[in-house]
């Protein structure tokens, strides 16, 4: 299909269709910077201690991870009729994100189903993957996103 996916409607996505969308790399001052803020853990805010860790090294919190995923979405997949998430029901990280790392966001839709309660959305299930330089999922989830319908985006 040639429609942007910040253009669609829930009828205008197909289950199985699958996208490669933006890319970040990752830095350290951020990555320290957001993880002195929010997740002041060892491993992500101090590089030497990090080193004495299983790590080896200075890691992403998982939590910046998702924000960076979060802000692909929305830059290059979530559009005007796109209203928001009923959820997770998957939030994972099996590989930690290093400094100099380039994630790059995939999205897979899942499945799909129209909304019992209201019948201007639609309800899809994506799978969302950061995946690093080296081909490894750096974080994946699966939330189910409101989709605004065609018939009924104007009541939305």
């Amino acid at each position: 299909m040639d429609i942007p996916c910040k253009e669609r409607f829930y009828d205008d996505f197909a289950v199985g269709e699958k996208f490669t969308l933006g890319s970040t790399v990752m830095r350290e001052e951020e990555m320290i910077e957001f993880a002195t803020q929010f997740d002041p853990q060892r491993f992500h805010i101090d590089p030497e201690a990090a080193s004495e860790t299983i790590y080896g090294g200075l890691i992403a919190s998982g939590w910046h991870t998702g924000s960076l995923m979060m802000k692909l979405l929305a830059e290059d997949f979530l559009g005007a009729h796109s209203v928001g998430a009923a959820g997770l029901s998957e939030l994972s990280w099996p590989a930690p994100v290093r400094v100099g790392d380039t994630l790059t966001l995939t999205v897979e839709i899942l499945s799909k189903r129209k909304s019992k309660s209201r019948e201007n959305l639609g309800l899809i299930e994506i799978k969302n993957q950061l995946v690093n330089q080296n081909g490894q999922v750096a974080l994946q989830a699966v939330p189910t996103m409101l989709i605004a319908t065609k018939d009924g985006s104007q009541n939305s």
